[in-house]
């Protein structure tokens, strides 16, 4: 996953699924299996209630099933966690460390961090962190009240000033996707949205097939 320049490529295609068993209409392991099915390569594991061990047994349960479809797995949270689970990488909150992360996890890893604010995103360090997730871009079931809904706008202002590829995230769906993608966003991340689909498969398919007709 090394790009130009040592840097880490990010997943294709740019749909990042964010797990929350608690909104799922199915079990986890469903649910995932059914988006990956449907063209998704880029997970992430954010079950931050559970402890490190119910964190840790999440991962390892998923992990085959990434393989599987040869997708990118990452834990939301804990960079000792997705070590010991042999991940693929990370992603931050707003106030992690990414320094540390990158020391556990080596040169390969992707690593992600979120941001809320430009003064966020000019702090990022490109030698270390590899993306950034912005949100929320709209308002959001997932996170009710985590703030101001950013909009295209706002994200168009996060991207001048993130100096990695920044994600929205936030209330995304496919019919918000090419406003996203003209604000400048390398790609989308989504929760609810399809977490709690009766048919994932079927809303990761839509979003994806607004992924590629926004970046032709």
């Amino acid at each position: 996953m090394t790009g130009r320049g040592g840097a880490r490529r990010l997943p294709r295609p740019p749909l990042l699924l964010v797990t929350d068993r608690r909104q799922a209409a199915q079990p986890l392991d469903a649910v995932v299996d059914a988006a990956l099915a449907a063209g998704a390569r880029w997970i992430s594991i954010r079950e931050k209630d559970l402890s490190k061990s119910g964190q840790l047994s999440v991962a390892k349960r998923l992990l085959p099933v990434a393989r599987a479809q040869g997708a990118v797995l990452l834990l939301h949270g804990d960079a000792e966690i997705a070590a010991a689970a042999g991940l693929d990488g990370v992603h931050l909150g707003a106030g992690g460390d990414p320094v540390a992360a990158r020391r556990r996890l080596g040169e390969g890893a992707l690593i992600g961090q979120s941001i809320h604010a430009p003064a966020e995103a000019m702090r990022l360090d490109p030698a270390v962190v590899d993306y950034a997730i912005a949100g929320p871009a709209y308002p959001t079931a997932s996170k009710p009240g985590y703030g101001p809904a950013l909009g295209p706008a706002g994200i168009a202002a996060m991207v001048e000033s993130a100096p990695v590829p920044v994600l929205a995230i936030g209330g995304v769906t496919a019919g918000r996707v090419p406003e996203l993608m003209a604000a400048g966003a390398a790609g989308v991340a989504v929760m609810g949205e399809v977490m709690r689909a009766a048919d994932p498969a079927a809303v990761v398919g839509g979003l994806l097939t607004a992924l590629a007709v926004a970046r032709q």
